[in-house]
């Protein structure tokens, strides 16, 4: 198989701005063709041995090491570890085929319509119904962010049938084939602190949730007073009372604008680099030290790293909040 000579990412070279529609189709067909092969007979047979639930583990891998790439800002790794995750869409894909569920060109078609679908600000009003959406927008409206969005919710809440059943969270119980709870839509399988913030969200679409990040604020309190009282009496409920502290938290963030998972996040980072440097300027091991002068060297860390975590909230680097995560599209 005929390969196109590696690309150097010379300083001198002019990276593409644009996608060249033509290029990545055959470069597509390529990786298409090459997993087909990998995973018939004569193939590769680790390949050949994977199955949906062998293989996962790897794609929830390569979601981070994505999600990593770009938080360092290392873009030349980022366009390496995309193909890494393309290769797993791939895998799925050419699996599902193997058994007769559907191939990677049902993916692209089932993404294309749904692009197509979701945007007839951009594609037009017919070419949106074509594609099967069944809302009535104002395309007029999606001059806006938040009017794009608004079609986009209304779009895709058309796309069900009604009275189909949810399927994709847990089920509460319900009448016949009426969905149990609009919650159900939020996926068990996120992160706890994406999904609570994906719960809130939810819930306050019918009006159920806190005015606003003010009235939170004695809310968090008032957790934080339970799971002292909990922990005092060594209750075996501490555990739920520190959940709902975690899940006040979380929304307060959420009303705040920020993602209470990227901001544990950068908490992290920050703590490993404080930890990192008082390691470096520690004049003996810590666990030698005491705990007075494990302070100081705590506030010593803080103080030598303040311009570069100051740098980081300053910028899209590691350590800068997401913001307003409930606007994000799915």
């Amino acid at each position: 198989m005929d390969l196109p000579p590696e690309k150097t990412r010379a300083k001198d070279h002019t990276p593409e701005t644009t996608t060249d529609p033509a290029r990545a189709a055959a470069l597509f067909e390529q990786s298409a063709t090459i997993m087909a092969r990998l995973r018939a007979p004569g193939g590769c047979p680790w390949d050949r041995e994977q199955s949906f639930d062998s293989i996962r583990k790897y794609t929830l891998e390569e979601v981070y090491e994505v999600f990593d790439a770009i938080e360092r800002r290392d873009f030349n790794h980022l366009a390496e570890e995309l193909g890494d995750l393309l290769l797993q869409v791939l895998f799925y894909a050419e699996m599902a085929a193997n058994e007769g569920l559907f191939s990677v060109s049902d993916v692209l078609e089932g993404l294309n319509r749904k692009l197509i679908r979701r945007h007839p600000h951009v594609f037009g009003d017919e070419a949106s119904r074509a594609a099967g959406n069944k809302a009535d927008v104002d395309i007029d409206a999606a001059g806006s962010a938040a009017g794009v969005l608004r079609n986009w919710e209304e779009i895709k809440a058309a796309e069900k049938p009604a009275g189909a059943p949810q399927s994709q969270g847990v089920a509460t119980g319900g009448e016949g084939n009426q969905p149990a709870s609009r919650l159900d839509g939020v996926l068990r399988s996120m992160p706890a602190l994406a999904e609570a913030s994906k719960l809130g969200a939810k819930a306050q679409k019918s009006g159920f949730d806190w005015p606003s990040w003010r009235e939170l604020l004695p809310k968090v309190a008032e957790e934080t007073a339970e799971l002292a009282a909990e922990a005092e009496a060594g209750d075996p409920r501490v555990e739920a009372e520190l959940g709902d502290l975690l899940f006040t938290v979380v929304n307060l963030g959420r009303h705040l604008g920020v993602d209470g998972e990227m901001a544990l996040r950068n908490c992290n980072l920050r703590f490993r680099r404080r930890f990192s440097e008082m390691e470096r300027m520690a004049p003996r091991p810590l666990e030698e030290l005491s705990p007075s002068e494990l302070e100081a060297l705590w506030e010593q860390a803080k103080k030598k790293l303040a311009d570069v975590e100051k740098r980081d909230l300053g910028g899209r680097g590691p350590g800068h909040p997401a913001r307003n995560p409930s606007k994000a599209r799915s």
